[in-house]
């Protein structure tokens, strides 16, 4: 597909009327399709994403009894801070995904220590590397800007990070509108997934979605990246 077409027939609708049904419905999806790759091969890999909108989800998807201890639970894209800082995805994570059943799973980190963000990213590639890939699950957020993990519009990294052909599984990444130096996996990561879903919520990010399905270019509305490149339909889960 070249950079300037519309996508047309590459993703699922969900609409809900709340975010706590959407929440719901959201976890019971990534908990079948986990049960469902545990059943295949005995274990199963999740990748989320930070911010406030996945918040009641992660709570919803925390108490589902699925046998959480062959789960491999790891992040989309991370900020360069410590678990323990406010803006961290590991915090969130923590608080409220690993939690209740989920606290079986297996979490892995994609910030490790202070430093180079390119040898920090070079570290965490190392270890998702070693995980079965591809991710049985990976669902994203987007921001206002059109960015999802961390493909933020004007980023330093930009071109390299949304490769279709990228060898690296996580690199670093800066832009204006990132705050801290990132930590994000890469394209083929995300779209090699057997479930991609995008969790929205809010009119204005609907209208921001309804912008990226239309012809434009890729580093306009970084979203497109995924929904161009997806192997297979990405699931939007939209909320009010």
């Amino acid at each position: 597909m070249r950079a300037t077409d519309a996508v047309q027939t590459n993703i699922r609708h969900s609409d809900f009327g709340t975010g706590a049904e959407l929440a719901e419905a959201l976890a019971g999806t990534v908990a079948s399709a986990l049960d469902a790759a545990i059943t295949a091969r005995g274990a199963a890999t999740l990748a989320v994403s930070g911010g406030n909108t996945p918040k009641a989800f992660f709570a919803a998807l925390s108490k589902r009894p699925i046998d959480w201890g062959k789960v491999t639970v790891t992040l989309v894209d991370e900020r360069m801070v410590g678990p323990a800082h406010e803006r961290s995805n590991h915090r969130l994570a923590s608080l409220f995904l690993l939690q209740n059943k989920a606290a079986e799973a297996r979490f892995v980190p994609l910030y490790s220590e202070p430093g180079d963000a390119a040898a920090v990213a070079e570290m965490a590639a190392n270890k998702i590397d070693a995980l079965a890939l591809p991710f049985d699950v990976v669902v994203l957020g987007m921001g206002a800007d059109g960015h999802t993990a961390s493909f933020f519009p004007g980023g330093t990294t930009l071109a390299a990070v949304t490769d279709p052909a990228c060898l690296q599984s996580v690199m670093s990444i800066e832009a204006p509108g990132a705050g801290e130096p990132r930590l994000t996996l890469t394209l083929p990561r995300i779209v090699e997934a057997a479930l991609i879903v995008l969790h929205i919520e809010g009119e204005a990010k609907k209208s921001v979605l309804a912008k990226a399905l239309q012809a434009g270019p890729e580093t306009e509305l970084p979203i497109r990246y995924v929904l161009r490149h997806a192997r297979t339909p990405v699931e939007i889960y939209w909320a009010p």
